[in-house]
């Protein structure tokens, strides 16, 4: 018997296909969209699929600031992170993390409230670490990334 046909083959970096992909959020739901995008970065819709190459696409978003959220959740929930020293106890909303997007010192596509709610759907590990920044959004609908050839898709078709 041949022992090779049946040996299954994993890619690695070197042989794995990455493409730039547009999404635009206008009127998408906040959630629902950031956990597409996850599955996206980490590679989860290609058939080549391996958990430990980074084989997903990069992203970029735009119309950020038309995200939507059910309900009193832009105002009401909570983006908990601690300082390490007594006391240093931080509460953010997504409101205050949407007024922080549009402030100028922030580098560019590097969204405040789209790195907390995609980072935490991707592994916590250099690799999850590595993933985020193949994800550029932005809150008009211009972009700087038109040299890539970014394919526009439907995010509600993205199973």
């Amino acid at each position: 018997m041949d022992t090779l046909s049946y040996k299954t083959v994993s890619p690695n970096a070197e042989n794995v296909e990455r493409n730039w992909v547009l999404i635009d959020a206008e009127g998408q739901h906040f959630g629902r969209l950031c956990s597409k995008v996850a599955k996206i970065l980490r590679g989860k819709n290609k058939p080549d699929y391996t958990p430990f190459v980074e084989c997903g696409d990069y992203v970029v978003i735009i119309n950020a600031e038309k995200i939507v959220f059910t309900g009193k959740k832009m105002t009401d929930k909570i983006y908990l992170n601690y300082t390490g020293y007594p006391g240093g106890q931080r509460e953010l909303t997504p409101e205050v993390l949407m007024k922080k997007s549009f402030n100028k010192h922030l580098k560019a596509g590097k969204h405040p409230l789209f790195i907390r709610g995609v980072k935490g759907m991707l592994p916590k590990n250099r690799l999850g670490r590595k993933l985020i920044n193949n994800m550029h959004v932005y809150n008009g609908p211009s972009h700087p990334h038109e040299a890539q050839n970014p394919k526009a898709i439907d995010i509600n078709a993205v199973k």
